[in-house]
């Protein structure tokens, strides 16, 4: 097991997923010491019995909790108390969450975006250190993201800024969840690679490809395209191609609107950033307003990957303690 400062707070970060929750023992160094999970629940009491029993579970293994920080894939209130909407979560109707959990856990708790989470991870310990203005791009199921700007995170006048993943970038494209057409993670997301590998298959041309047959049989998966680009198979590069160009595009308007120093990829597809992190660098390069004879900012990949958001939030929760 890690050592720790034992002078310094020790405090319990959650990452609450669709289908697990995980919690960690986090010290002041943005070590992760203890870990426990368990399968998500369904309705909102048995989310709350679960964080319940999982700090309860660190609290045995003799770590002298001072705080809690949960890191929520949802809208929260700009005070990060109340949770409005989480869409894979039975919190969905401005749930008063930090109360609650107050109550039930009698420590001090911190609520944030599951991005802001893991951006607050790569500020203090990762790819973000003494960085003023920069952006995390967490790519996954979809996009998240955020802006932080001189140590704060940017919430806009109702909480939910930036939503980078929702800016249209194909009028009339493809449907989004969100209700809007031609969402930028929608062609630049996991779940948009399998789409795109279709739209790609239907032209033409690859049919000897061992990933065509997978996706006419539609048995392809965002997992399955990235699996066959590292064994070359051409309609699989393709498809990481095309992603790697409309993520380019995306960052390129960012760049516009921002001005940002850095840009951190993160989320789980940026574990597979070889396949397309040079050719989206050139595409946002070339994208940008002035960029003949202006900077542009560095992009990189996150440093502290899955746990990202576990320590930020962590780390988050310190100033309660």
């Amino acid at each position: 097991m890690p050592t720790h400062d034992s002078a310094a707070p020790l405090t319990i970060g959650f990452d609450i997923g669709g289908t697990n929750t995980r919690a960690g023992v986090v010290d002041a160094s943005g070590t992760v010491v203890d870990t426990v999970s368990t399968t998500t629940p369904e309705d909102e009491d048995g989310l709350v019995h679960a964080i319940v029993e999982l700090v309860e579970q660190l609290r045995r293994r003799h770590h002298p909790v001072a705080a809690v920080g949960v890191a929520v894939a949802g809208f929260l209130d700009p005070a990060c108390e109340v949770v409005r909407f989480a869409p894979h979560l039975p919190w969905r109707d401005n749930e008063p969450v930090r109360d609650i959990l107050q109550e039930e856990l009698e420590l001090p708790v911190r609520l944030e975006h599951d991005a802001n989470s893991a951006a607050w991870g790569e500020y203090r310990f990762g790819a973000a250190k003494d960085t003023d203005t920069w952006v995390l791009f967490a790519i996954g199921t979809g996009i998240g993201a955020t802006l932080m700007h001189h140590g704060e995170i940017y919430r806009g006048s109702f909480g939910t800024a930036p939503e980078f993943g929702h800016l249209t970038v194909v009028p009339e494209g493809r449907a989004c969840s969100c209700g809007k057409r031609g969402c930028l993670e929608r062609y630049a997301s996991g779940t948009a690679l399998v789409d795109t590998a279709v739209e790609i298959a239907e032209r033409g041309g690859f049919e000897g490809c061992g990933l065509y047959r997978r996706v006419v049989d539609k048995r392809a998966s965002g997992n399955s395209v990235v699996a066959a680009a590292r064994n070359g198979d051409a309609l699989a590069l393709a498809t990481m191609d095309h992603f790697a160009q409309w993520l380019g595009q995306g960052l390129s308007i960012v760049c516009d609107v921002l001005d940002p120093e850095l840009i951190v990829l993160g989320g789980g597809v940026s574990q597979d950033a070889d396949l397309f992190l040079d050719t989206a660098r050139t595409k946002m390069e070339a994208g940008v307003v002035g960029s003949g004879f202006r900077p542009t900012p560095r992009l990189e990949t996150a440093e502290l990957g899955a746990q990202a958001g576990m320590i930020g939030v962590a780390d988050l929760a310190r100033d309660l303690a």
